[in-house]
């Protein structure tokens, strides 16, 4: 993947965004973990890390005897994560720019967690052939991903039904998918894992962080959206505002894409 594919802002501002979607998405991916097993002195790759907050997280279950590495392309995000690293002394945990699909290496990851990268790219079927050569014998793949299409404001909102059309179209028009969500367990067959498993989550709130998702990748998609062509500045801004009020509305329940979990484990021994 490169950042060219990638619609949402990066920098600082997709960095501050990743931060919050991370203190949001904290209880479900943490309970991912549990589920998978995430466990001392294990060695986890997490591909697209972005802000590195599940990197830390990663690295605090796995311990001094294990060890983390974190590949993102933004390269400003990297930065911002080796100072939060540095700051809660997590020394098994080392972040690097590169690519998924020419990580180098061989057979070396118990855990191998890829987060809302897959529906980015045009082949996410080759970016998992080469993961799975990156996993040990036994060792786990664990995907998230969304199903943009499953996002949701009650009462019904044509802003945010807007959003979620525009978000959708910014990205197959880089020739992917929002919607990956519902295929990933196929594509982890695909990729010649066994005992396959799935999960769904999707937070929702009436107020808090949860509601401010939509808004916060509305203003960082802007760019993509508006270069694509697939709306006015104008339109933006006006979506970018009703969005703004639906969060300070709460009476307005605003829901998250339906995020799907998905784990395939590596035979051998």
């Amino acid at each position: 993947m490169t950042t060219a594919s990638y619609i949402i802002r990066g920098g600082v501002s997709g960095y501050e965004r990743l931060q919050v979607l991370s203190r949001v998405l904290h209880p479900t991916t943490s309970a991912f973990f549990d589920r998978i097993g995430v466990a001392g002195e294990m060695h986890c790759l997490d591909v697209g890390c972005g802000s590195g907050d599940v990197s830390l997280e990663l690295s605090r279950r796995v311990g001094a005897g294990g060890r983390v590495l974190g590949i993102d392309l933004d390269e400003v995000k990297l930065e911002l994560a080796r100072s939060t690293a540095q700051a809660c002394g997590a020394r098994s945990l080392e972040f690097r720019n590169a690519d998924v699909l020419t990580l180098p290496g061989q057979a070396e990851f118990d855990l191998i967690y890829v987060r809302f990268v897959l529906t980015h790219l045009t082949d996410p079927g080759a970016a998992l052939t080469r993961l799975v050569e990156l996993l040990r014998p036994n060792g786990v793949l664990a995907l998230e991903d969304i199903d943009m299409s499953g996002s949701f404001s009650h009462p019904p909102s044509a802003a945010y039904q807007r959003y979620a059309e525009l978000y959708i179209q910014a990205v197959q028009a880089k020739g992917a998918d929002a919607n990956i969500g519902p295929r990933l367990p196929e594509l982890l067959r695909g990729a010649g894992l066994s005992r396959v498993q799935a999960g769904l989550v999707q937070p929702c709130a009436l107020t808090g962080e949860t509601k401010l998702i939509a808004l916060l990748t509305m203003q960082n998609i802007a760019d993509a959206v508006i270069t694509g062509g697939h709306a006015s500045a104008q339109e933006v801004a006006e979506v970018v505002d009703e969005l703004a009020v639906l969060v300070a509305d709460s009476s307005t329940l605003l829901g998250l894409p339906r995020i799907f979990q998905a784990w395939g484990r590596r035979e051998g021994s």
